[in-house]
């Protein structure tokens, strides 16, 4: 076990309330096997939709006391109760460090963690954390890799889920860049994630979800990464398999 890390691992007790989230691949996997061990500064979580990476992720996120919509744990918003109660049944395992910084990012309520970042620097400044501009300012992918840029300031915790659907091709790159500046800075990363641009970070764990359970696999043994490669190398002939397009047809554009 790494004992830099903060979180060093990930259990399930019994359920405290059950719900919907128990039924779910991934929850039912962690039941299982009792614990998910986390060995490396970067892992990530990689399923199909439906399979519960990303119940689990913001799970992880409520548990270890980060606002279940995003942003740090002093962020106390919330415009709608819709996460799961499977954060009251985990148990997480801590490192021996305590992180100085930590944030919970994920596009899917992005909006609204700008909106409270707006919101709190009518109170007191806030806005010169986060790149000096209100995140609503600017586009959805410039603003969710300023808050990276700006806000994260290493030896932190960070959570992201699903980064990539705010995030052209260029700027996945661009992230990539920021997260190794941060690893190298004492920072752990936890992404739920379908990029194969992201999956490529070097020496980093990635746990397939599924119904068979949670299992480590190599980044070149993944579907997104299967999957991108596949439609690359003869793009063709996939879309004549997906949509009974004419090769002659693609050839032509």
């Amino acid at each position: 076990m790494n004992d830099a890390l903060y979180l060093r691992a990930v259990g399930i007790a019994a359920a405290v309330q059950p719900d919907y989230s128990f039924s779910l691949p991934a929850v039912r996997a962690l039941a299982r096997m009792g614990r998910l061990r986390l060995e490396k500064p970067v892992t990530f979580l990689v399923g199909e939709n439906g399979t519960g990476k990303s119940t689990l992720l913001e799970a992880i996120a409520a548990a270890w006391g980060f606002n279940p919509e995003g942003g740090t744990r002093n962020f106390r918003f919330s415009t709608a109760r819709t996460h799961a109660e499977l954060y009251r049944s985990l148990v997480l395992q801590r490192g021996p460090r305590r992180p100085r910084d930590g944030f919970f990012l994920r596009a899917e309520s992005f909006y609204n963690v700008a909106t409270e970042i707006d919101r709190l620097d009518e109170i007191a400044p806030l806005k010169g954390a986060y790149g000096g501009r209100s995140l609503h300012e600017q586009s959805h992918g410039e603003s969710f890799l300023a808050l990276v840029l700006n806000r994260f300031s290493g030896s932190g915790l960070y959570l992201l889920d699903e980064p990539e659907a705010a995030l052209s091709p260029a700027c996945q790159l661009a992230l990539l860049a920021a997260l190794d500046g941060l690893v190298r800075k004492n920072s752990q990363f936890l992404i739920a994630t379908h990029s194969p641009l992201l999956l490529a970070y070097p020496n980093a764990e990635i746990f397939v979800l599924s119904e068979r359970g949670i299992e480590k696999t190599p980044y070149r043994q993944t579907e997104p990464y299967l999957l991108t490669k596949r439609f690359l190398e003869a793009p063709e002939r996939m879309l004549n398999e997906l949509l009974g397009t004419e090769e002659e047809a693609f050839e032509a554009r």
